[in-house]
């Protein structure tokens, strides 16, 4: 068995960066390096605001205690008692001392903010002595004691792995004893009785003491938030949110202060702006006697920062004053916590807030009117993909109207996350998973979410808590992600052994239907219709700065006059894909279709295709009708022909009738077009090699209709697409009878007009890039049919990826789904393979890419970069690949 090698020290041989009003080590350096948590300590410390000080153990800390087997490196708790000794002069207090004691908490921080996955411990320093030591320093037993049963308790779940749930059946015990139900009801004395038997339950479950000595405690504290990195929380939020290449947490010691030292105390989260909307208000939550693990854990309900003068008019005026300060400084919104320990405030933690798509935009939009950002920053701030939840749907107004009539609102919660959402109910993460991956739609309802909830969070169509608020687990996670979440819902009691909710009275489980309204807090009984959503004024400026600034183009994948009317109102400047194989399963069509492709003699195949030429032809007269003066990409017939045909013995007796043929036959017939391999089979251009007619039809189809929209008025703009190509010879056989029957078409409907149809084709085997040169000698144009491209040159079947890519990413086999992400080193050198030597030949080719990558943010970069002339995604994505496209063309500016 291989020895462990030794960690490595930071690389220049620093483990640690201290931070206080004397001295600030970590100004200006990475959070690469001191996460994002440490540097923020470090610049808020160095502008002047009250942060208690502390030290920041590096990243690389992190990465060597992994490289070498889980161990500290040598020297580290060498350099961390140096810190201690620091802090101890500053602030006139010992680590472990009976008079007047150090206390610090232990926090993880990584480069990218990961809420609620790693570990912290607080109160580390106290022990039987020290305790005692607080409780006369600050004249408050029952405070003191109550820290030390939260470090035996927290120390003892996060670090030795004892479940809260022990200590919670000893606070129980002593709850009952002195006849209370708040923890804040609870004496000093019974503190202390509770503290004892925290002690007893520790030792129970490790077989150890709980340990006295506060280096002790320091050392496993830091050493459990490195193994918290690679806790199965920490690992699923960084798959769910693509967070990849990062060395590891840092972890930040710092002196602690109390929110929980009487009604003058109090601690609360609040964001600059409200990280919902996006409006410049101050938004967040406190609680008055509290530590800050209440506000976030969703136990206690907390009051609005509104009502904080009411409480201390001086606290909240120097909040606003900080917010302020910390904006001009960050020049973004910011998510702090804070602390007032007897009437003072501190600061303990600022980062860029997330926040909704919604509030994104109008945040961006308004900064550059404060002139805080110019207009390229702001497009920079913007995440592209969280424009979708501004096309969320929300709840139809006028069924949101009758359904309040009729008294159909169960309970009113918090509005945590905009959006509408129905679904079935699920009581656990793990439920949630599973039966949204069996294909149902389901709310995870949860007393309160905790980071072990996030696959079944991210699994949910939404998420209902009980308690909590807008600053709760639930609440930050579900806007990071736009999903919709009420939280707070105190009327709703949940049973999870029991898999069901009461309300008022009346139970709900697991298959019973509720909708909710994640802009107002509401919950209702059964399904409710939804609508899409109408786009404000912020949304088309920004969409206008994207139009500005990109220099790509935008299409869209749309078959019909619906979807073709639905980009262009989101801003496509075309259709990139056009996929004729959909417009032939309607129950007008699909008989006729289906006659085509039984037919075993040709003239029987052309009168079916007679059939569907009419229906074909008012489909496109519809979409150039909604794209007018646009260009419109068609691809024609792609999928094998046994897709359009029964397999199922009933539905083949059925078809024999309508044909009147005997079932038999049918049968025969789907055996005989029975492929092993039907992706790598008879399909594509191989279709129109093999029936000729069905390509005649179907340029018949799109010329005709080009004629009669010009008939009208309208500027038709066909591009006509021959997907599946692999050679050169392919393609100039089917090119040359495409441009015969357009010239067939014409010279029988004597039309005198201009009508430019390009012929081009679809670049989707390797082969096809890899001869791009002698295929572009007769194509007009190239489509990159990237997610084909990715099938054939991974050796991936997209259909049955899932039964192994978790495993792959989980392994960082992939960094990403390259069904969802284009692999911009393998399928993306074969891409810019096939644009220079297509532009080699042909300098005027125009090249685009219709693959489902075109609305993925990161495979939009890379088509700018390769020099695409445009992308083409579905409806819905195309203000998200607008906003890309802008991104990418201000990074890449020469």
């Amino acid at each position: 068995m291989a020895k462990a090698r030794p960690a490595a020290a930071a690389s220049n041989g620093k483990m640690t960066y201290y931070f206080s009003k004397t001295k600030t080590e970590g100004k200006g350096l990475s959070k690469q390096l001191l996460g994002g948590k440490g540097l923020n300590l470090a610049e808020m410390t160095s502008i002047g605001l009250p942060v208690p000080p502390g030290f920041t153990i590096t990243t690389e800390v992190c990465d060597g205690y992994y490289k070498s087997g889980k161990k500290l490196p040598a020297g580290l708790m060498d350099e961390v008692r140096k810190n201690i000794a620091a802090l101890e002069k500053e602030l006139g207090k010992k680590f472990g001392d009976d008079k007047s004691p150090l206390l610090v908490s232990v926090r993880s921080g990584a480069a990218l903010s990961m809420p609620g996955m790693m570990n912290t411990i607080l109160n580390l320093g106290l022990n039987d002595v020290s305790t005692e030591g607080l409780a006369k320093a600050t004249g408050n037993e029952r405070f003191a004691y109550d820290a030390y049963r939260r470090l035996i308790n927290m120390f003892g779940d996060v670090v030795m792995d004892v479940g809260h749930e022990h200590y919670e059946h000893a606070f129980d015990k002593i709850k009952k004893k002195y006849k209370v139900t708040a923890d804040t009801d609870v004496p000093a004395e019974g503190l202390k009785e509770l503290c004892v038997a925290y002690k007893e339950v520790y030792k129970k479950h490790t077989g150890k003491d709980f340990p006295q000595d506060p280096y002790t405690q320091l050392e496993a504290s830091i050493e459990a938030v490195f193994k918290s990195w690679m806790g199965a929380k920490a690992v699923t939020y960084r798959e769910v949110e693509n967070i990849r290449g990062l060395l590891g947490t840092a972890v930040n010691v710092q002196s602690m202060v109390y929110g929980n030292m009487g009604d003058d105390s109090g601690t609360g989260v609040a964001f600059t702006r409200d990280p919902n909307t996006g409006k410049n208000e101050f938004f967040g939550e406190f609680l008055v006697n509290a530590q800050g693990e209440d506000v976030v854990a969703g136990i206690r309900t907390p009051q609005p920062v509104a009502e904080m003068p009411k409480w201390n008019k001086a606290i909240h005026k120097q909040l606003l004053e900080i917010k302020d300060i910390l904006e001009k400084h960050y020049k973004d919104m910011q998510d702090i916590e804070f602390t007032i320990e007897k009437k003072v405030l501190f600061m303990l933690q600022t980062r860029n807030g997330k926040r909704t798509g919604t509030a994104a935009v109008k945040m961006a939009v308004d900064m550059v009117k404060e002139k805080l950002i110019d207009e390229k920053e702001a497009i920079r701030r913007i995440p592209a993909g969280d424009l979708s939840q501004l096309l969320l749907p929300s709840l139809d107004t006028k069924a949101l109207e009758d359904a309040r009539e009729k008294k159909l609102v169960l309970t009113t919660g918090l509005p945590a996350s905009p959006g509408a959402a129905v679904g079935k109910l699920a009581f656990t993460a793990e439920e949630a998973v599973e039966r949204a991956a069996a294909g149902e739609r389901v709310i995870l309802c949860r007393s309160e979410t905790s980071p072990e909830d996030v696959a079944g969070m991210h699994s949910a169509a939404g998420i209902l808590t009980s308690t909590g608020g807008m600053t709760s687990h639930a609440a930050v996670v579900a806007r990071g992600w736009g999903r919709c979440c009420v939280v707070g819902a105190g009327e709703m009691s949940i049973d999870e052994k029991g898999k069901k909710m009461t309300i008022k009275g009346k139970t709900y489980g697991g298959n019973d239907v509720i909708t909710i309204n994640g802009t107002t807090g509401e919950v209702f009984a059964g399904t409710m219709a939804t609508m899409e959503p109408k786009l404000g004024g912020d949304f088309a400026t920004v969409m206008k700065w994207a139009d500005k600034y990109r220099t790509l183009g935008i299409r869209t994948n749309a078959d019909s006059p619906e979807d073709s009317q639905r980009a262009r109102d989101f801003g496509a400047e075309g259709i990139g894909l056009c996929r004729t194989e959909h417009m032939f399963f309607g129950d007008d069509r699909i008989a006729a279709m289906r006659e085509m492709i039984l037919a075993t003699e040709l003239d029987a195949r052309k009168a079916a295709l007679a059939k569907l030429l009419p229906f074909q032809r008012e489909d496109f007269v519809g979409i150039f009708t909604a794209m007018k003066g646009l260009p419109v990409t068609i691809r024609l017939l792609d999928p094998p022909l046994h897709e359009f045909l029964p397999h199922e013995a009933k539905t083949q007796d059925e078809l024999a009738k309508q044909m009147g043929v005997k079932p038999a036959f049918i049968k025969a017939r789907v055996a005989q077009l029975h492929e092993a391999n039907p992706m790598l089979g008879h399909r594509g251009c191989r279709l129109s090699v093999t029936y000729p007619e069905i390509l005649e039809m179907q340029v018949r189809a799109i010329i005709e209709a080009a004629i009669i929209c010009k008939g009208k008025k309208i500027d038709a703009k066909p591009e006509i697409m021959i997907p599946l190509v692999g050679t050169a010879v392919e393609l100039k056989y089917l090119k040359d009878l495409t441009q015969k029957t357009i010239d067939e078409v014409i010279a029988e409907k004597k039309f005198k007009g201009s009508l430019d149809t390009l012929i081009g084709t679809m670049i989707e085997i390797p082969r096809a890039a890899l001869t791009a040169d002698q295929i572009a000698e007769h194509a007009q144009f190239f489509s990159f049919g990237t997610n084909d491209l990715t099938q054939m040159t991974f050796g991936f079947s997209r259909d049955d990826i899932n039964s192994f890519l978790p495993d792959y990413l989980k392994k960082d086999l992939l960094t990403a789904d390259p069904f969802q992400t284009l692999d911009q080193s393998g399928v993306g050198q074969l891409v810019e393979m096939g644009v220079q030597k297509g532009r080699k030949t042909n300098k005027d080719l125009k090249v685009g890419i219709c693959g489902e990558h075109g609305g993925d943010p990161a495979s939009v970069d890379f088509c700018h970069r390769a020099g695409l002339n445009y992308v083409s995604c579905s409806p819905f994505r195309v203000p998200i690949a607008r906003l890309a496209a802008a991104q990418a063309a201000i990074k890449h500016a020469k």
